[in-house]
Order: structure tokens, then sequence, then C-alpha cells
């Protein structure tokens, strides 16, 4: 699976809709894959999961695995997503979830 890597993200990394901030760490992984735009996945207990509601949502990756999605309560539907049991190529992205970038704010900083 030569095409798809993964490394920590040592900058802090804050998700926000609006202004209300609903991820934060320092514990970020960013996954690329060929020539898509590189993903950030944050550890769920980063994540304020009260905020999630799952959905019936679902799409497959065959590198990846699975998906499952969640709508932000009061906010985008699908805007973030879960690999909850990944390939074993890829199974550092277990437990985080990745957002949409058009319908959340990703703020990456070195402070």
């Amino acid at each position: 699976m030569s095409h798809i890597r993964i490394h920590p993200e040592p900058r802090r990394v804050r998700v926000a809709i609006g202004d209300e901030v609903i991820a934060e760490t320092r514990e970020a992984v960013r996954l690329e894959e060929g020539s898509y735009a590189p993903v950030l996945y944050v550890p769920r207990k980063d994540v304020k999961m009260d905020r999630l509601v799952r959905t019936a949502h679902r799409t497959h990756c065959p590198f990846k695995g699975d998906a499952s999605y969640f709508s932000i309560a009061g906010g985008p539907e699908n805007a973030v997503w879960s690999y909850e049991h990944p390939l074993q190529d890829v199974r550092s992205i277990a437990e985080r979830l990745a957002f949409y970038p058009d319908k959340v704010s990703i703020a990456v900083s070195d402070d």
C-alpha cells in the first residue's frame, strides 16, 4: 500500500463549527493518499463526541475499509467520518475521526 502514507502531525489541530471548538489535539495523524489532499485524523478522546450524531451513511475504500459517518448536532450532516475497523495497513487511523474541511473550520498551528 505504498500510495498511502500516515505521519504524526506534531502541530496543534483545532476543529470548530462556528465559534465552538469541537476537537483539539496535538496527537493527530496526517494521511496522504495519492493525489488527494492530506487528511488529518484526530483521536476520539480529543473530540467532543457528545456533539456528534451517528448517521446511516457508509462508504467503502478498498485501501482503508468501511467508513462510518457522523453529523454535528445542530450543524452540517455527514461532516465527520471514521474507519472504525480499518484495514491492517492503515490501522493507525482506528479510533480517530476526520472532518470535511468544507463543513467545519480546521486550523493547524505551532502554538
